[in-house]
């Protein structure tokens, strides 16, 4: 998004006057130029703009093929659809004639889609998330009878390990990487530039063909193809002689061809100039192409000798979304309340599940996770109409998300809620495969007959009122994929339990903290019976510290210097302490801390009330733990990275995109750190900043070993697009769980708990009970998704094995489907699954359960 636009300039090609040939060898080239507009919603133009200049590059794209139909094969105009944001939109307002000519452009190959929906972040990204990039491809296939099995990102550097699977799963078989050509991508093109290779899926099970253009997206962004010849030698030649020099091992050369900039238009010259050089050049051929069109004659030619590479090519431009953190937290909760409506609505009302809806509401998650954040003066002039009228576009994409995935939810179960009030029973359920026991919070705004819980058979239930209102109540035991009936009456509560809260520390029987008096940090954290402190002293930090740095400079940090600590909630259920304080940067920073009697966790909330500072900064939370000689593991979508060995070459690692959870493990012990609303982490140091914006400095390029994090949580460093300053309380939840010999499915398991909290609905008593629907053993294979298929009649089911080893999952049905076949995100009825299903490590498989 960084390339200003320069429509209008006069920079115009004489398709008559083709360059000579001028190349110091005769080796023979193909040169294939993918024309296609790079799609930014909103840097240019407010969004709305740009929707409309994208339909009027569809309607040129689709003339300039028609005027071009009998040049010869070579020059014909093709046009690439980016990303399918503008396909859909073009499609939704054209007239019936004009959709028609639109879909035989792409069945005759002129208009080539490309899969992804937006060009995304796609490190923001959660799991099922990145599976719903291509729900508008999937349609526009089901519809139309199109195969799309190409993509393309272009501007951003760097793609989470998880993209993999989900393209291969939804037909994706190529993917044509267009970076930015310098701005904050670190070694991307340094490393990869001119290079294809095949990208293995954290699985081993798929693999994506994936090529990076040497010359990024945006190399005619300034001109034609006729004008880049300003001084010396043809440009395309020079080029060329530069790949010969280096050794490149294909004939064939992928050229991103997008000019005017940012949501440029089609080249009305590009087809005179390639016939015209192509009956001028006798080795050196260029061909106009759509990106499938182009994988498929270099996988034919050259396929056999591309590289394979495993591993995360963790991404630049995340940090980012720090600059916006209550949006960017928003999205990341609704992406997963969208999972949790659509198991909710599969177990209670699969028949009328409200498939639009949910494809609005995932639309609004993705178009908020896609790369445009802000106008391209969106720090020069924070105060612009321009800027604020496109920000008040993409924070409604976050809003809108939030909204749409709490109406699911409600309408889910809303068959299900008692209409009187106060309620004396409440059924609590859970949207995940595997028994779960937790504490679930009746909100303050629920009124129930009274404060003692029992189950549905009148065994006593440990319960306790808050001082926030709330009723707590710890819910055992409630089944996978069901739910469990408590009741409520009035009465005496006998308080019970072992968690207490006392001055600076807390403490429930299994796990003891203690604050620091001055920082408000974690000082100290001991599991009962263990004899280790699992905070670093040596490391001059502690858990959930604040540090602010008030520059660019990490050298400049400043932390809290003096805390309020008091007692919230004394236990014996819930105990929690408040520690509140002046930090730099805030009007004020509230951290509440809480351990639970009989959980093995402590939960954290910070709430920070941020001023508006429009200098540049940056806030971090630091967590130092105690393992010796401790392996850093950091969960992302499909996959578990350890940082340096599981990175790819050229990735980014000042920070790293997290999912869910990091773990920080020996052969004996170790921690799992849960994070439900920042998505970065620095590691070993605060080390987000670089001193230029173009070139390599600054960036680093190899990570050491430490158990010393960093949750980053906002920052205003951008020097475009981003937003300038934030304003107002955001609240970040983490929480900490010691542990014995790391386990992956267990630290999957603790990550998903955190993310997605048990629903509470109120209930007449008299409603029959939700049994469980299934189940999956054994519990370290999970289930990512539930949800009816497109056609209505099968429920969809994803597992994933999060282990590194190879599993047999059974799904244990209460009310048998009655056909089960392997199948994909694609919906197709495959193979009969009559036993066991196999699962590699990290494996993903889809099942077509039918209804």
């Amino acid at each position: 998004c960084l390339v200003a636009v320069v429509c209008g300039r006069g920079l115009v090609a004489s398709a008559e006057d083709a360059p000579k040939p001028a190349a110091k060898s005769e080796r023979p080239w193909v040169l294939y130029l993918l024309p296609h507009s790079h799609i930014d919603i909103g840097y240019t133009h407010v969004q709305t703009d740009v929707e409309r200049r994208q339909w009027q590059n569809i309607e040129d794209a689709l003339e300039l093929c028609r005027k071009t139909a009998d040049y010869p094969p070579e020059a014909r105009f093709k046009w690439n659809m980016e990303v399918l944001w503008p396909a859909e939109s073009y499609l939704n307002q054209a007239s019936p004639e004009k959709r028609a000519a639109f879909i035989e452009a792409v069945k005759r190959g002129q208009i080539g889609l490309d899969g992804l929906f937006g060009n995304e972040l796609t490190g923001l990204c959660r799991p099922e998330e990145l599976m719903h990039l291509t729900d508008y491809a999937r349609r526009l296939e089901r519809e139309h009878g199109v195969v799309i099995d190409s993509a393309m990102i272009s501007d951003v550097p760097g793609y989470t390990w998880g993209l993999v699977p989900a393209m291969a799963q939804n037909g994706i078989k190529y993917f044509s990487i267009g970076p930015n050509h310098g701005h904050r991508i670190g070694f991307t093109l340094a490393d990869w530039g001119d290079r294809a290779f095949y990208w293995v899926s954290p699985s081993g099970d798929e693999r994506v063909l994936c090529w990076v253009a040497g010359k990024a997206y945006s190399w005619f962004h300034d001109g034609r193809i006729g004008t880049l010849a300003k001084a010396g030698p043809e440009p395309i030649l020079k080029y060329l002689d530069e790949l010969a020099a280096a050794n490149y091992p294909y004939d064939m050369v992928q050229l991103r061809y997008s000019i005017g900039g940012d949501n440029g238009p089609p080249d009305p010259t590009m087809s005179d100039y390639v016939k015209n050089w192509n009956a001028s050049h006798a080795s050196i051929k260029m061909v106009i192409a759509t990106t499938g069109e182009m994988f498929r004659e270099f996988e034919r030619r050259y396929g056999d000798k591309v590289p394979e590479v495993r591993g995360d090519f963790t991404p630049y431009w995340e940090d980012g979304a720090a600059s916006s953190a209550r949006e960017t937290a928003l999205t990341r909760v609704a992406s997963d309340r969208l999972v949790q409506a659509a198991t909710l609505w599969t177990m209670l009302r699969p028949e009328a599940y409200p498939a639009e809806p949910f494809y609005q509401a995932w639309r609004n998650v993705l178009l908020y996770n896609e790369h445009t954040w802000g106008a391209h003066c969106s720090i020069s002039q924070p105060d612009d109409p321009f800027t604020k009228s496109q920000w008040a576009i993409k924070q409604k994409f976050a809003l809108d998300a939030d909204a749409q995935s709490r109406a699911l939810v409600d309408a889910a179960v809303s068959e299900r809620r008692a209409a009187a009030a106060p309620a004396r029973a409440i059924d609590v359920f859970n949207t995940e495969s595997w028994p779960r026991t937790d504490l679930v919070l009746l909100p303050v705004d629920l009124a129930v007959a009274g404060d003692v819980v029992t189950t549905a058979d009148g065994k006593p239930v440990v319960a306790q009122r808050l001082a926030s209102g709330e009723l707590a109540v710890l819910a055992e035991n409630v089944p996978p994929l069901g739910a469990k009936r408590f009741l409520l009456r009035a009465g005496d509560v006998k308080p019970s339990g072992h968690a207490k809260a006392d001055g600076a520390t807390l403490d429930n029987g299994r796990l003891r903290l203690a604050v620091d008096t001055t920082t408000g940090a974690i000082a100290s954290l001991r599991v009962a019976g263990r004899d280790e402190e699992l905070v670093d002293h040596g490391a001059g930090l502690g858990l959930n510290e604040y540090v602010y740095v008030p520059s660019r400079n990490a050298k400049d940090a400043v932390r809290v210097k003096a805390v309020a600590i008091r007692v919230e909630d004394p236990g014996p259920l819930v105990a929690t302490l408040v520690v509140e304080g002046d930090a730099p940067g805030c009007r004020k920073l509230t951290r509440r801390l809480r351990v639970v009697d009989g959980l093995d966790r402590v939960d954290i909330a910070n709430v920070l009330d941020k001023k508006d500072v429009r200098d540049k900064e940056a806030v971090h939370l630091g967590f130092a733990f105690n393992v010796p000689e401790g392996t850093m593991r950091v969960e992302t979508p499909w996959a578990v990275v350890r940082p340096e060995a599981d990175q790819l070459p050229g990735s980014c690692k000042n920070y790293l995109s997290v999912g869910r959870w990091v773990d920080v493990s020996n052969e004996g012990s170790g921690v799992t750190w849960a994070t439900v609303d920042a998505p970065l982490v620095e590691v070993g140091a605060i080390t987000v900043d670089v001193p230029s914006h173009l070139g390599t400095a600054g960036w680093i390029r190899r990570l050491e070993p430490t158990r010393t994090f960093y949750s980053y949580l906002m920052n205003n460093y951008w020097e475009t697009n981003y937003k300038a300053s934030q304003d107002g309380p955001t609240q970040f939840r983490y929480a900490i769980c010691p542990h014995g010999k790391f386990d992956s499915a267990a630290a999957a398991r603790f990550g998903i708990e955190r993310s997605r909290p048990m629903v509470v609905v109120p209930v007449d008593e008299k409603t029959p009970e939700v049994a469980s629907l299934a189940r999956v053993e054994p519990p370290e294979v999970i289930v990512t998704s539930l949800a009816p298929s497109a056609d209505g009649r099968a429920w969809m089911l994803r597992l994933f094995n999060p282990t590194g080893e190879p599993r047999q999952a059974t799904v244990r049905w209460s009310s048998p489907p009655k056909r089960v076949s392997l199948s994909s995100p694609l919906e197709p009825s495959g193979k009969e699954v009559a036993g066991p299903v196999e699962l590699p490590g990290r494996g993903i498989v889809t099942l077509r359960c039918e209804r």
